[in-house]
């Protein structure tokens, strides 16, 4: 059998990293399990976004925020395994099973799932090898919008998501082109007339119908039609915003009991135990009564969710841990910290 862990956190965004920070001040042996290939969750989707409403941090790029959630959350060096889609969770002895897609198993005797939302992938452009040039000039998540300065952009899509990445690129794009297949945009009014307004070009009634790629494996022009017209388009860049797709993330036994609301968030308790023995949830993955669906809730969610699955695993175990600015467990940490 596989080694078995304290606890396995699955989801890999703020509630599973802090999650996992809280875990290892708390002494647990702890696996963080994430489906994709990077930390962070939801907030990849919007790194140049500023973040106000976190406790204690000014005003803060969602990149950065991230950046920090990963450090801490790597702070008592968990187990992290990346791109594992987890299929479907039973309870064998009162030892979780833990199914990977892949068909790896990983063993717990708790489990907190901080998977958010569920799985979510952006929807895709449908042309016959567009695949290529995702590895240069394709973005359908950006890294940073800032990666774009002085370039020719093209963007697609019509929701407000789309306009407002617009609105940020023309103060940093040479040129930006956003194209929308319907004949009126989705997005609020005044985003729509802030991007006009500020030298965007807007068309509607677009279609992609292929990319011309150049010797670097780079687009260098898009094919569309507009209004039935063809047209060609120079572009240094690409970015793709039609929304994303959202699948529930793991399969869950029915012996388990777990309850779900309409929108496939499982019913739970403000201290984030669940009706299943063993199982606790934070952050998006939860509902309950005062919940906060804001980060800082999901810092909270964290906590009450280790707490729990301390006196879980030993009922004679403090309700939770000692503050950090008394706590041993940062005494080296400390030191190094001020050297």
């Amino acid at each position: 059998m596989n080694e078995v862990y304290d606890v396995t956190i699955i989801g890999g965004g703020p509630s599973g990293l802090y999650s996992a920070f809280y875990s290892g001040l708390r002494n647990l042996k702890t696996k963080l399990i994430e489906s994709q290939s990077v930390l962070g969750g939801k907030v990849n989707l919007y790194p140049d976004k500023i973040l106000w409403d976190v406790g204690g941090l000014t005003p803060i790029t969602g990149k950065k925020f991230l950046s920090n959630c990963i450090t801490q959350g790597l702070t008592f060096h968990p187990t992290v395994c990346l791109n594992t889609e987890i299929s479907q969770i039973t309870n064998t002895a009162g030892i979780f099973d833990i199914r990977a897609s892949n068909g790896d198993h990983h063993y717990s005797k708790t489990v907190i799932l901080a998977y958010g939302s569920g799985i979510i992938t952006p929807n895709k452009l449908d042309i016959d090898g567009v695949e290529r040039f995702e590895r240069t000039n394709l973005h359908y998540i950006p890294n940073s919008l800032h990666a774009f300065r002085n370039k020719q952009v093209f963007l697609s899509g019509g929701g407000n998501t789309a306009i407002e990445q617009a609105n940020e690129l023309l103060s940093i794009a040479k040129r930006v082109t956003l194209g929308y297949r319907g004949n009126e945009l989705r997005a609020h009014e005044h985003s729509v007339d802030a991007f006009r307004k500020n030298g965007g070009t807007l068309l509607l009634e677009t279609q992609i119908h292929s990319f011309r790629g150049n010797h670097l494996g780079e687009i260098e022009a898009v094919s569309l039609s507009v209004a039935g017209e063809a047209r060609t388009i120079t572009a240094d860049a690409v970015i793709v915003n039609h929304g994303f797709a959202s699948k529930q993330a793991i399969g869950f036994d029915e012996a388990l009991g777990l309850r779900f609301t309409e929108h496939h968030f499982i019913e739970g308790s403000p201290d984030s135990t669940l009706d299943c023995s063993g199982i606790f949830a934070a952050g998006d993955a939860i509902s309950y009564t005062g919940k906060v669906n804001l980060l800082v809730g999901a810092f909270q969610d964290a906590v009450n969710a280790v707490n729990s699955v301390k006196q879980y695993l030993n009922p004679a175990a403090e309700k939770q841990a000692m503050v950090s600015s008394h706590n041993e467990a940062f005494a080296e940490k400390n030191r190094q910290v001020s050297l």
